[in-house]
């Protein structure tokens, strides 16, 4: 029974501590009164780190969270910096916890922070990068993790580090493209609604007491106007119940429907221009994530796995992992992918030339490299192509409106 405990209290590892901001006066060595902010485990040990500094601290106190507002959220983005400077700091030949410090004491986000020097405590109590990277799924997802892992084995981590930044940083660069594709429309329609429910709201009740005093019959888009104006003075809590409660239920359904996820994505391939956009991103994420975990020296079937989860798509997920289920009966990868369907055959001809070659991590990169531009020049392209589309709507929506309203006018003044 004793051995049993003993065994289960060694299996269980004490979570590592927490650390926490402190606000801090005192002096130098000079004598002079200086102040600042140090994180640390307790006060006890934030002053014990200011005398190694050599500084005589007066008071030392936890610094008061802010009134309004709390932490910034981590994001992607965040972590591709985050990535970017560990390389830099390790390539340059600092020392790893080290670089932890140097890095956390340049970040603004509080929460990024203190998720460094969490990692860095896990390093300094003998556990692997990898292994406290594993701690913070919600941050490092299993792609990130298997590269370090395979940098740490193989004795090259400075090399991996960079390697998973300009990863990072191309992904996140290809994800800001598309979220510029699509937020553009969606921004201009969001202006639309709001100026049409405006005018309905405040300008055509106005118009709409003044042609009270003609007392002749309106035109009939006068009098269409004027019914939607009424409408929406007397039912515009549901108008915006129905806009708020479809955004939250578009939202809920995507997230909790599996489904409904996966229609989503197969739709998003179809859609007119944007589809084309999604579908030569999906592509290149896929070269991008392949020729970065072959490269990092993972076997082709392990970075198959990876790069399912990474293509983003539930169409292109299912065909890599039946690539996989090809290749590890030992198909040859370009003949699996064309049996998809799915990939261009610029891709698939470059996969073959790189299986032959021996440079299939090249080949891929630069299939990645050319979907990446092409993304490029579509988003702008689209951009172009939308701004005279959606000037012409937005002086239809309002020009008829303003029309609607004077049509009486012109009409009173023709039979004067």
């Amino acid at each position: 029974m004793a051995v049993a405990q003993q065994t289960a209290s060694k299996a269980k590892k004490p979570a590592a501590p927490s650390m926490s901001a402190f606000v801090w006066t005192g002096t130098d060595r000079k004598g002079q009164k200086i102040k600042g902010e140090i994180s640390s485990l307790n006060v006890a040990a934030a002053k014990a780190e200011l005398r190694k500094q050599g500084v005589t601290a007066k008071s030392v106190r936890k610094k008061p969270k802010p009134l309004f507002g709390g932490k910034k959220k981590i994001t992607p983005l965040d972590i591709s910096i985050f990535s970017r400077q560990l390389a830099t700091m390790m390539k340059a030949g600092v020392p790893l916890v080290q670089s932890f410090d140097i890095v956390a004491e340049g970040l603004d986000n509080l929460s990024m922070k203190e998720l460094v020097i969490n990692i860095k405590n896990e390093v300094e109590g003998g556990n692997s990068l990898a292994g406290a990277l594993r701690k913070h799924p919600l941050y490092f997802d299993d792609l990130f993790c298997s590269l370090v892992d395979s940098g740490e084995q193989s004795g090259a981590l400075e090399t991996m580090l960079d390697r998973i930044a300009t990863y990072k940083e191309k992904t996140e660069a290809l994800k800001a493209k598309i979220k510029k594709a699509v937020k553009y429309p969606i921004a201009v329609v969001v202006v639309a609604v709001i100026v049409t429910t405006i005018l309905l709201l405040k300008v055509v009740p106005t118009f709409e007491e003044l042609f009270n005093g003609f007392g002749a019959e309106l035109p009939a888009f006068t009098q269409m106007v004027i019914g939607m104006s009424r409408w929406m003075q007397d039912n515009w809590y549901i108008f915006l119940g129905a806009i708020g409660g479809s955004v939250f239920g578009f939202s809920e359904a995507k997230r909790r429907s599996q489904r409904f996820s996966d229609a989503l994505d197969a739709l998003s391939l179809k859609m007119p221009v944007v589809g084309n956009i999604i579908y030569q991103s999906t592509i290149a994420r896929y070269a991008r994530t392949l020729a970065t975990t072959f490269a990092a020296g993972v076997p082709l079937v392990e970075a198959l796995d990876s790069v399912a989860g990474a293509t983003g798509n539930v169409i292109y997920r299912n065909a890599v992992l039946k690539i996989k289920e090809e290749v590890s009966s030992g198909t040859q990868m370009n003949f699996s992918m064309k049996s998809t369907g799915l990939f261009p055959s610029m891709a698939v001809q470059m996969t073959a030339i790189g299986e032959e070659s021996g440079s299939l991590d090249a080949m891929l990169d630069k299939v990645a490299t050319h979907y990446e531009q092409e993304v490029d020049a579509a988003v702008d392209g689209l951009t172009s192509l939308l701004e005279p589309i959606i000037m012409a709507v937005l002086g239809v929506i309002v020009g008829g409106l303003i029309i609607a309203m004077y049509l009486p006018i012109f009409q009173l003044g023709n039979a004067v």
